[in-house]
């Protein structure tokens, strides 16, 4: 007893004093159906390849790839995302793989939905930078330059073979200006009104993409810094987040996700559509390099990140994760 009495009468230790009672009031908790799987498929290759940068993320072949979306279905994963690494071969200045019906990402997209049909939400990723010979996520005009209105023309194609090849979700992640509505446009004339739209609306120019370019087999010249947003700010989220909204996004994205927590919980209070994170490559290989190295616990560290994302608004989290933490979640 204190010389005070009962002081102090308020204790919030009481409601951390075991694992069961903080299990009980805790305030954010994650599930299985918050998560999506990236993914990666590769059209040059008969064996899976684990990228460097990224210990335990593998390049699939088609074949490993329905048997990647099939555990993450049995693990209660809500979706994979999927990215294609054609050829350097075929790799154009205008990204033509992109748009080609037998392009590796359109046969992985028919693979996998074949394969788990309804039972995972089967996305895609709508850009030009996996497919072009400049690695930029848009059409150059002569002198270098993103050309905006060209590459809109072809999102649009993109956007249909993707619905046609059974993409339940595009992710245009180009940050052109009038992508989204564009898109909306596109599967509303080609009869794929039921397709939706997760528009990539906050996506910074980062630092923690480096492991991704290694993923995809990036041949990227320069830099994203013209489209991509600047690191420095916060109003132009919002910005581009009402006009994805008017332009008929049915969910929105932040990517980064942890080095932009702060606008990752301004977009989820602005919004009135489901709003997703991107824990993205750099973020992911933090953790497992420096859990390699003893100086974290990887599991806990995983948790730990990945509650700080839905805390801060997510209700769909892109993580590398997904399938191992749904299992765990259970």
């Amino acid at each position: 007893m204190s010389a005070y009495g009962s002081f102090p009468g308020s204790r919030p230790r009481r409601l951390r004093s075991s694992a069961v009672m903080r299990r009980m009031v805790a305030e954010t908790r994650l599930h299985p159906a918050d998560l999506v799987l990236p993914a990666f498929v590769r059209e040059d290759i008969s064996e899976p390849v684990e990228i460097g940068s990224m210990p335990g993320v593998y390049q699939h072949t088609r074949d490993t790839l329905r048997k990647a979306a099939a555990e993450a279905v049995a693990a209660g994963v809500s979706g994979i995302m999927l990215f294609g690494v054609p050829e350097d071969a075929k790799k154009d200045a205008v990204g033509s793989a992109g748009t080609d019906p037998d392009g590796i990402l359109q046969l992985a997209l028919r693979d996998v939905r074949s394969e788990v049909g309804d039972d995972l939400l089967v996305m895609s990723d709508l850009c030009l930078d996996e497919f072009t010979d400049h690695g930029h996520c848009g059409v150059l005009t002569a002198d270098g330059r993103i050309d905006n209105d060209a590459t809109l023309e072809r999102y649009a194609e993109m956007a249909q073979v993707q619905a046609d090849a059974g993409a339940h979700v595009v992710g245009p992640s180009g940050m052109m200006d009038g992508q989204v509505g564009v898109i909306r446009d596109a599967l509303d004339q080609t009869g794929h009104e039921d397709v939706a739209i997760l528009a990539y609306t906050v996506k910074y120019a980062s630092a923690f993409y480096g492991p991704f370019r290694e993923a995809v087999g990036s041949s990227l010249q320069g830099d994203r810094k013209t489209y991509q947003q600047d690191a420095a700010g916060a109003r132009d989220a919002l910005r581009e987040l009402a006009l994805d909204l008017q332009e008929g996004a049915d969910m929105v994205m932040v990517k980064p996700a942890g080095p932009y927590l702060d606008i990752l919980s301004k977009v989820a209070e602005a919004s009135d559509v489901p709003v997703a994170a991107y824990q993205i490559s750099g973020e992911y290989s933090m953790i497992e390099a420096a859990a390699q190295r003893g100086w974290i616990d990887r599991d806990a560290a995983i948790l730990e990140s990945l509650t700080g994302i839905k805390r801060a608004g997510a209700q769909v989290i892109l993580t590398y994760w997904a399938t191992e933490v749904a299992r765990k979640l259970g």
